[in-house]
């Protein structure tokens, strides 16, 4: 129920309950993927200096955090990066822009760049189709994003035959002619390595995952969100809905997200101490998740249309008690709506008060963007301007890409944070959105309007680490993950809504689990074990 468009532009996360998304990495073992990527030396990582956060961000995924704009932004890069024209397919998931011709905040960009950037931008739905049209084309763009989980299949294939092998320009030391670009974190890297090659630049995103949000003053009718137990929070559900007002809203699945994690489910899969894999689904701990989720939908306190698009306004208005967001940081959408409202957010629990929850972190990324093979002085101009929109938070750079020109698509308020003005209200939100997710920094904590909103979130994220797990596949590749996973989750989905409204029983859960693992959930398993780094742990180990 959450769009791939907030949840892609926010975290580019994978949510736990869906098949592992399409994760542009290791390639299949069969071309001795997982060997050649394991030994590959990644780019070096070397953090920008000179920027300064409030709130230091850590290597576990703690954002850093800043409570204003720095006062004086400094430049990134040494000069404009680019002497020829530059075309691209990227994806917007706000209103597409005013074209280059007639938008003044492009044509800034591509006055600093040093030649114009011209963008096809695609939109949601419909990017993987002109994705395969551009590539079947005699004629690719110089850059084409590579989403993670929109389903575009043979990956690794394709970026053989297509695409330009970036390896020498970007391990080891070789990253270091790029600032900026040595400034994203092995993490983020790690998402661009398919067969032991890096073949673009990653595009970071959040590394937290989705989370339960509730409203402040409807929790408090019964002592608020945080609880101890599954019961407790049962007993709280049942006591704020009376068939006008609901605790939850209607996304079942994403809730039942959220409930799995206070079981101990896994994050997409779980490392055996004999280093196979179990998925989600096949876990007692996910079972037992579904069973409590159906127990509070016959108690009536779900929001009964499942088909409401958008919970924030009924969780602002107090109708809905609580709904899954994006991750920490969506905070800001209930702000939107409320200036006076600050969400709780709920840490998790155990479900009986013992047992040691889990907390999901997404994926990290949106992606990368390789390049159309070319000649060296191609692929480093390439590189340069990679470099340049990679510019991190505080820079010149990341305010020409983010806000345009000063007096023009943005002013500066009291505290010296940009705002956009009429003109970059029309102007940038599309080209923004498109630029964010061809290319972007490690992500930051900042709420200009809310400081105090910056220390809450980064306060947040220092308890939701405490019982963090990833998801052992992210960074590897299962080609039938890719082509069947989607269609397999949906299947398994359906089951499980209907088991939770009361229209299947909860037999029909193995019975759609038999189908799952013989229509393609055995293979990815196979497929995905085959590429499994070795450093990647046992679950809870």
């Amino acid at each position: 129920m959450i769009s791939r468009r907030r949840f892609l532009q926010v975290t580019g996360a994978a949510i736990a309950t869906s098949t592992t998304l399409a994760a542009c990495g290791d390639g299949g073992a069969s071309s001795g993927g997982a060997k050649a990527s394991g030994e590959l030396k990644l780019p070096t990582y070397r953090p920008f200096e000179g920027l300064h956060p409030d709130f230091p961000g850590a290597e576990s995924g703690l954002e850093p955090g800043f409570l204003k704009f720095p006062a004086d932004a400094i430049s990134s890069v040494k000069a404009p990066p680019l002497t020829n024209a530059v075309t691209a397919l990227t994806e917007t998931f706000a209103t597409p822009p005013p074209p280059m011709g007639s938008n003044p905040m492009w044509q800034a960009l591509n006055s600093a760049l040093g030649a114009e950037l011209k963008l096809t931008i695609g939109t949601d739905p419909g990017y993987p189709e002109k994705f395969a049209t551009l590539l079947a084309s005699d004629s690719l763009p110089d850059l084409m994003w590579l989403p993670p989980n929109q389903g575009i299949p043979n990956i690794g294939p394709m970026l053989e035959a297509k695409f330009q092998d970036l390896t020498k320009y970007l391990s080891g030391d070789a990253v270091l002619e790029y600032p900026n670009l040595a400034a994203l974190k092995p993490a983020s890297w790690r998402t661009a390595v398919v067969n032991g090659k890096i073949w673009g630049a990653p595009i970071p995103s959040t590394p937290f995952g989705q989370v339960m949000m509730g409203n402040p003053k409807t929790w408090a009718k019964v002592g608020g969100l945080q609880c101890t137990t599954a019961d407790e929070f049962f007993a709280k559900c049942k006591e704020l809905s009376n068939g006008t007002n609901y605790a939850l809203e209607p996304a079942i699945i994403n809730m039942l997200h959220m409930f799995g994690e206070w079981f101990g489910a896994p994050n997409g899969w779980r490392v055996n101490s004999d280093r196979s894999l179990t998925y989600l689904y096949e876990t007692d701990n996910y079972k037992a998740a579904v069973e409590y989720a159906a127990k509070l939908w016959a108690a009536k306190v779900f929001y009964p249309d499942l088909n409401l698009a958008d919970a924030t306004p009924k969780t602002v208005n107090g109708q809905i008690a609580a709904q899954v967001t994006v991750g920490p940081r969506a905070t800001a959408d209930f702000r939107n709506l409320d200036p006076t409202l600050f969400v709780d957010t709920m840490i998790p629990f155990g479900h009986d008060g013992k047992a040691k929850p889990t907390y999901d972190m997404g994926y990290g990324t949106v992606g990368f963007t390789p390049f159309k093979k070319t000649d060296e002085g191609r692929i480093r101009e390439l590189l340069a301007l990679m470099d340049y929109l990679s510019a991190p938070f505080g820079t010149k750079e990341y305010l020409i890409k983010n806000f345009g020109v000063e007096g023009q698509q943005y002013t500066l308020d009291a505290q010296k944070n940009p705002v956009l003005t009429k003109a970059g209200n029309q102007q940038a939100p599309g080209l923004v959105s498109a630029l964010q997710i061809m290319n972007s920094p490690e992500s930051v904590i900042f709420n200009p309007a809310y400081p105090d909103d910056t220390k809450k979130i980064y306060a947040t994220e220092q308890k939701l680490l405490k019982y963090a797990m990833r998801n052992p596949t992210a960074g590897t590749y299962s080609d039938t993950s890719s082509k069947l996973g989607p269609k397999l989750t949906a299947a398994f989905r359906d089951t499980i809504v209907d088991i939770v409204t009361g229209r299947q029983k909860m037999d029909a859960y193995d019975a759609a689990l038999k189908r799952w693992k013989s229509g393609g959930g055995d293979k990815m398993r196979d497929e995905f074990a085959a590429v499994l780094p070795a450093s990647v742990p046992v679950t809870g180990s």
